[in-house]
């Protein structure tokens, strides 16, 4: 995985630039759904969904959202079918999100945490892989409720 899509809404724009940074510093290709149209407001759902779109597509692996506390944009991405969006605000609960969880998408708050700890977060969250095992039943009950909830 050498693309990741990253998104923010106005009130996380420059922590996103610090990310956005972080990621190109490590090869990555980086793909950015922040919506500048709107008078340099992005609304958050917007962002979002259009971030978690292009995961559930398969056009990226991994996602990461900004917005001022990372709830938003979590509710927002957990609607689109298929993808998992985790809010991270310290390192255990990043490395969870995708050890336990195969979560897609990271969510975190530039009002709630600093740059410094966003890096960090963020680097756990690279470096963690989906290890299944006592998790899958779990991540498959979720998957089924997703269903469930499509009327499936």
């Amino acid at each position: 995985m050498k693309t990741i899509a990253i998104g923010a809404d106005d009130a996380a724009i420059e922590l996103k630039n610090i990310i956005k940074k972080l990621l190109e510093d490590k090869q990555y290709t980086v793909v950015d759904y922040t919506n500048d149209a709107q008078n340099d407001r992005p609304l958050y759902p917007d962002v979002a969904f259009a971030l978690a779109t292009s995961i559930q597509h398969g056009e990226h692996e991994r996602g990461i959202l900004l917005c001022g506390t990372g709830i938003g944009v979590a509710i927002v991405a957990n609607k689109v079918p298929g993808v998992r969006a985790a809010q991270c605000h310290d390192t255990f609960s990043a490395e969870r999100a995708r050890k336990s969880n195969n979560a897609q998408v990271m969510t975190m708050g530039a009002r709630v945490i600093g740059p410094e700890l966003a890096k960090n977060i963020v680097n756990v969250w690279l470096e963690s892989e989906y290890e299944g095992g006592g998790s899958a039943p779990k991540v498959e009950r979720i998957d089924h409720y997703e269903q469930v909830g499509l009327g499936k």
